[in-house]
């Protein structure tokens, strides 16, 4: 198996498993519980959100909110920062969110809100200006990705964050989900006052995340109930799951890169250079794009087709974000670049992780040359 899609979710990290594995079998004990039993627990999700505080950057250990993922996470930023100013009806966000945030907003226009959408341009960039001239007084928050999920391109938070705080007292949100773990997140000196992440991005299991909430914004909680996170989120803890986060975020703190940016960047150039009819969706500067993730389309043959060809010789990659894969449609993020659809709807996205190797890339890239050249034969287009 070459696994291509670490984007989508990722292997979770030995060390990660053995540090969760006691708390799945005889550590098992309610945090909320009072007895010496429930405070060992407890003491083991404090160390967790410490170890995420750490990564993050945040200033305080109080501003890290555990949660069971990143949609959670979004959506209790966003509908809370509009609970918490009922007088404004005004959000803005960009096209090419994941769809925790888009098709939220989406459902939010449906319940009276404003939305202002943030074009990009075909390089999936954002203008400043832009976002300089949607900000208003009555906005209540805006929400921008740190990463954008299917591209991998940056988009300057910092700059946003000074924007939003000198033309209005909006909220600014931000989905870290995609960037955390691959590139440095310094949250006490940015102005961001909602941010999300999620576990199974960053060799974690599946069912937890995270949302900071910046000290001194009292946001509502979203799940009422008892008192667990400081009142703020109710819900017996998910101690394996907070413990095997906190140990990840550990392993991700002064990680090192490289590897998997070499890799990325060699699957990269040879398919572009070898292979006719291809075409880079993203910006070219790898300085703004996710070191790890490569969009690639391939004109003229279905992006389905490579993708099962693919698959079926153990190598697994995706046509897009996973929560949107199993559409026929090209995705709201090529769509919103204006990638024509004959190209749009050959994309692949090519996600390298911490445990590929030079070997794989190898294997992958040899597998790809003979499917598309089959495939090209088989075109149409070709005609």
């Amino acid at each position: 198996m070459i696994y291509l899609d670490n984007n989508a979710t990722t292997q979770i990290a030995s060390e990660v498993f053995d540090a969760m594995l006691p708390f799945l079998k005889d550590s098992y004990a309610n945090p909320s519980s009072s007895h010496t039993f429930g405070r060992m627990a407890k003491q083991a999700v404090e160390k967790a959100r410490e170890q995420t505080a750490e990564l993050l950057g945040a200033s305080d250990t109080n501003e890290i909110f555990f949660t069971s993922c990143g949609t959670e996470s979004d959506n209790w930023a966003i509908r809370s920062a509009l609970k918490l100013q009922p007088d404004k009806k005004h959000i803005v966000t960009t096209r090419v969110e994941h769809e925790a945030v888009r098709v939220l907003c989406e459902y939010l226009e449906k319940e009276g809100y404003e939305v202002t959408w943030l074009d990009v341009d075909g390089e999936c960039q954002l203008n400043l200006d832009d976002v300089r001239n949607a900000v208003r007084e009555d906005t209540a928050v805006v929400s921008v990705m740190l990463a954008q999920n299917e591209t991998g391109v940056l988009f300057p938070i910092e700059e946003i964050g000074r924007i939003v705080k000198e033309k209005s007292d909006a909220l600014f949100h931000v989905d870290g989900v995609q960037a955390v773990g691959k590139i440095p997140v310094d949250l006490k000196s940015m102005e961001v006052d909602l941010f999300a992440l999620s576990g199974h991005k960053l060799y974690a299991p599946k069912g937890v995340g995270v949302i900071y909430i910046k000290n001194g914004i009292n946001l509502p909680p979203y799940i009422i109930g008892a008192k667990q996170e400081a009142q703020r989120r109710a819900g017996t803890s998910a101690v394996p799951n907070i413990v095997a986060l906190g140990t990840a975020c550990e392993m991700c703190i002064n990680e090192d890169h490289s590897k998997v940016e070499r890799l990325r960047n060699k699957l990269e150039d040879r398919i572009l250079e070898r292979i006719p009819q291809t075409h880079l969706n993203g910006v070219r500067d790898r300085d703004k794009r996710l070191l790890n993730t490569s969009n690639i389309s391939f004109a003229g043959i279905e992006g389905e087709s490579i993708m099962a060809h693919l698959d079926n010789r153990g190598i697994y990659v995706s046509i897009g974000s996973a929560c949107h894969s199993g559409t026929h449609e090209a995705s709201p993020t090529l769509k919103a670049m204006n990638v024509p659809y004959r190209i749009a709807m050959g994309s692949i996205r090519f996600s390298v992780g911490r445990y590929n190797n030079e070997a794989e890339i190898n294997i992958a890239l040899d597998e790809l040359y003979k499917i598309i050249e089959q495939l090209q034969e088989m075109s149409p287009y070709n005609i």
